[in-house]
């Protein structure tokens, strides 16, 4: 794996940046001490998007879920069971 140094990668960021991209990552050093990777994006990095509702359909919440008695509540912060 091909291993720069900091100034070089500096001047040269685009052509690194462009190989990196079509797959042949590389090193970038300070002083000789290898500091940071450089990988390309993998295809599922870059094309996943959070959807909204994904699961819509595979579980039922009931109506009145929200709903609870009031004497659950207190038995509840009684420690009593509801």
């Amino acid at each position: 794996m091909l291993t720069v140094n900091i100034h070089d990668a500096k001047t040269q960021l685009s052509r690194l940046v462009e190989q990196a991209a079509q797959g042949e990552a590389f090193i970038i050093a300070k002083a000789g001490k290898p500091m940071v990777k450089v990988i390309p994006l993998g295809k599922t990095e870059t094309g996943t998007v959070s959807r909204l509702g994904f699961m819509a359909g595979e579980f039922s919440v009931p109506d009145d879920f929200d709903q609870m008695s009031d004497d659950g509540i207190a038995g509840m912060f009684e420690g009593k069971a509801a």
